[in-house]
């Protein structure tokens, strides 16, 4: 475990709004990493993405970048612009 890791772990015990916060930040950024590597695997850029999507470039970024309250649907339709779909798993 890095420094990171460590100062991470030390703040989560310290402050339970640390950690919701913290970890719900982290799953947003993971999804926006996995729309982009879907794309990039697609072997589509943002343009190309935006055009099936009919938005803008600015709007894909934004996706990609910071996931938060992003609408399922919106989900569901970049899945589909890359050619996948969306899974979702009902606990």
């Amino acid at each position: 475990m890095d420094d990171l890791d460590k100062y991470i772990e030390k703040r989560k015990k310290k402050s339970p709004s640390f950690e919701e916060s913290f970890d719900k930040g982290y799953e947003q950024f993971k999804i926006g990493v996995l729309l982009k590597q879907a794309r990039l695997e697609a072997g589509l850029t943002q343009e190309q993405v935006a055009s099936i999507l009919n938005t803008k470039k600015s709007a894909i970024s934004r996706i990609e970048n910071h996931a938060e309250d992003i609408r399922l649907s919106t989900l569901v339709n970049y899945a589909q612009a890359v050619g996948k779909n969306l899974h979702l798993k009902v606990a």
